[in-house]
């Protein structure tokens, strides 16, 4: 029998050669330690492990959370299209963010060990319940989903019956967890750069993980219908949009009025480095899709509100990135510029998740729900060609 092998196209070649550099960095963290595999250092023990890998990760994760809370417990039944990709994304985001923080831990075998001993004063250790907790939760969410693709029809009955429970419990995990990253820099007012210090810093980040939800919810249904040939669901994108522009302006006012009120706002008309990046952040996250936003011309395009979605999620990461790394280098007298085997690991576990993704859409009910969808017409969905993105 004559086997096909899948054709190697450069995108294949560069996850296969992405992989073979994050088995390499691998390799030298496990048997070499974390001092050969990062630029670490006791001044500066947080990199992009836990800039970008956790504070990112679990932050662009958070789609799960706002689409199962809306069509779930808000009863918004119309976004029930698009939950189960959101819920896939969070779902493979929070496993991939465990992966990661066995790579920054110094002996990630002792992981176990908070389940154990207990420090109920400690944020870490409500930020690892939470996320320990809200994994099985999203797992109990996820498992009708492979039920309905095995055809298991008395386990997904007993799931369904305490769905309702764990939809409720998963919100209130993901917001306790969202916002306590946020709460570990509390205990560093003296080392954060004062425009990222401040006492909301726990509002704001629950604010911006419910902001960078939808777009990576507009994202992903967009990237989707391009490349697994599936209609757009333009009036449910539409929707979010509308939800984006109304999340990015509170952010916007909770921001600049606590910079204002504690008279922090003076550093960002500083001529250093922090202010830079503090604009560029201000610029991608706010400014940008807040302009574009208000444009209802703009706001109504599907494929507008992709590209306005790429400047949020972008300018949030840089939000992460200058809290945990560009705030933290003045008080530590550090320049932290990451080792190449610490970006090697991050990009692998980024074309892992994509590589997940891409396999659980082609062999599980993702974008379908077993019952056949009502027709729509052609004003309701924006066909595959409509959208002018990179080929496959």
């Amino acid at each position: 029998m004559n086997t096909k092998l899948p054709k190697l196209t450069f995108w294949r070649g560069a996850f296969i050669v992405t992989l073979l550099f994050g088995a390499w960095a691998t390799y030298i963290r496990v048997f070499h330690g974390l001092g050969a595999s990062t630029n670490l250092r006791d001044e500066f023990p947080w990199g992009i492990w836990i800039a970008f890998d956790i504070l990112c990760g679990v932050m662009l994760a958070a789609g799960g959370f706002t689409l199962m809370a809306a069509v779930h417990i808000l009863n918004i039944k119309k976004y029930k299209p698009i939950a189960r990709p959101a819920l896939l994304t969070a779902f493979l985001g929070y496993l991939l963010v465990i992966g990661a923080l066995m790579f920054d831990l110094g002996k990630p075998w002792n992981v176990f060990r908070v389940m154990f001993t207990w420090q109920p004063r400690s944020v870490m250790f409500e930020v690892g319940w939470c996320v320990m907790l809200y994994t099985t939760v999203l797992t109990l969410e996820f498992l009708p989903i492979v039920f309905e693709r095995l055809r298991m029809e008395k386990p997904m009955r007993i799931i369904r019956m305490i769905s309702v429970p764990v939809f409720i419990l998963g919100v209130i995990l993901s917001t306790l967890h969202q916002s306590s990253l946020g709460s570990l820099y509390l205990i560093v007012p003296n080392k954060l750069y004062p425009l990222w210090y401040t006492t909301a810093l726990p509002v704001l980040f629950y604010i911006s993980a419910i902001a960078v939800g939808m777009a990576m919810t507009i994202f992903e249904s967009t990237m989707s219908a391009r490349h697994f040939d599936h209609a757009l669901e333009a009036p449910l994108v539409r929707g979010l949009g509308r939800g984006l522009l109304v999340t990015l302006i509170l952010f916007a006012v909770v921001r600049f009025q606590n910079l204002i009120s504690t008279g922090n706002i003076k550093y960002a008309f500083m001529q250093n480095y922090e202010a830079t990046f503090f604009w560029v952040e201000i610029g991608l996250a706010l400014l940008v899709p807040i302009t574009l936003l208000a444009i209802p011309k703009i706001r109504q395009n599907p494929i507008s509100l992709y590209l306005v979605s790429i400047f949020v999620v972008l300018g949030f990461v840089m939000n992460r990135l200058n809290i945990a790394v560009t705030g933290m280098e003045r008080a530590s007298g550090v320049r932290y510029i990451p080792k190449w085997s610490e970006i090697a690991v991050t990009m692998s576990i980024v074309g892992v998740g994509i590589m997940l993704f891409t396999l659980a859409v082609k062999y599980l009910p993702i974008f379908t729900h077993g019952y056949p969808e009502p027709k729509k017409s052609e004003a309701e969905v924006a066909p595959i060609h409509a959208i002018p993105l990179p080929a496959r």
